[in-house]
C-alpha cells in the first residue's frame, strides 16, 4: 500500500492496449474456449482447428497458415494465421497459455495465489515477487473497464481494490474454478481492450 493507503499504480506496461495505428498490423487472440494441452493439440494439428472466420483488421474471409512459433518456457507450438488482404499476423494463443509471462496460467496461479503444488513447476523467486507485486498493484482502471462491459463482479468490489481482490470476486461471481481465475479474467480483459494485461 501507499502512503495514503492506496495500492500502488500498475506498471505503464499493464495499462497499454494495443496501437490504434493503422499501420500496426495484428496481434494475439486468446481462444477461450481451449483450456487444456489436449485440446490445443487437436486444434494445432488441425490447420483450419484456430483459423478465425475473418481477419479482425480488414475483415478478409480467409487467413493463411503463416508459421508455427514456439514457445520455448512453456513447451508449446502456437499457429500464426497472415491475411492475404492487409497483411496482418494474427497469434492465435490457448487460454491456459499466459500473454508475456512466459508460462501457463495455472503455474502463475499455484505461484501467486496457491494453493502451492508438490508438482508444481519451479519458478525464479524474483519472478514470483514480481508477479505478486503486479497483483497487489491497484485495479480501478479495469473495475472501470469490467464495470462498462456490464460485468456484475464488480459490485462487491470498491474502487480501491487491488488485482488479487479483483481476481477473486471475478472467480467468485463468475464460478471460475481453480487454475482458471487468473486466465478467464486476463481473457476477459483482454478481449475488451486488446493488449491491456491482467499482470
Amino acid at each position: 500500500m501507499s502512503h495514503d493507503g492506496l495500492p500502488p499504480p500498475p506498471p505503464a506496461c499493464l495499462e497499454r492496449p494495443y496501437s490504434s495505428n493503422p499501420n500496426r498490423k495484428g496481434g494475439t487472440l486468446i481462444v477461450e474456449e481451449v483450456g487444456d494441452r489436449e485440446a490445443h493439440e487437436q486444434r494445432r494439428c488441425d490447420p483450419d482447428g484456430y483459423r478465425p472466420a475473418a481477419c479482425p483488421a480488414c475483415g478478409q474471409p480467409k487467413l493463411h497458415v503463416h508459421d508455427y512459433p514456439e514457445r520455448k518456457r512453456l513447451v508449446i507450438t502456437l499457429v500464426r494465421y497472415l491475411c492475404p488482404g492487409c497483411g496482418a499476423t494474427w497469434r492465435m494463443l490457448p487460454l491456459f497459455a499466459a500473454r508475456m509471462l512466459w508460462r501457463s496460467w495455472p503455474t502463475v496461479e499455484t505461484a501467486t495465489i496457491g494453493p502451492a503444488s508438490p508438482a508444481a513447476v519451479r519458478v525464479p523467486e524474483r519472478t514470483v515477487r514480481r508477479w505478486r507485486a503486479r497483483l497487489r498493484t491497484a485495479a480501478s482502471s479495469l473495475c472501470e473497464l469490467l464495470g462498462k462491459a456490464g460485468e456484475t463482479a464488480l459490485d462487491i468490489v470498491e474502487a480501491t481494490a487491488t488485482r488479487l481482490r479483483l481476481v477473486v470476486a471475478y472467480a467468485k461471481a463468475a464460478a471460475v474454478p481453480a487454475g482458471q481465475q487468473l486466465s478467464r479474467l486476463a481473457a476477459t480483459i483482454h478481449r475488451l481492450v486488446p493488449g491491456v494485461r491482467l499482470m
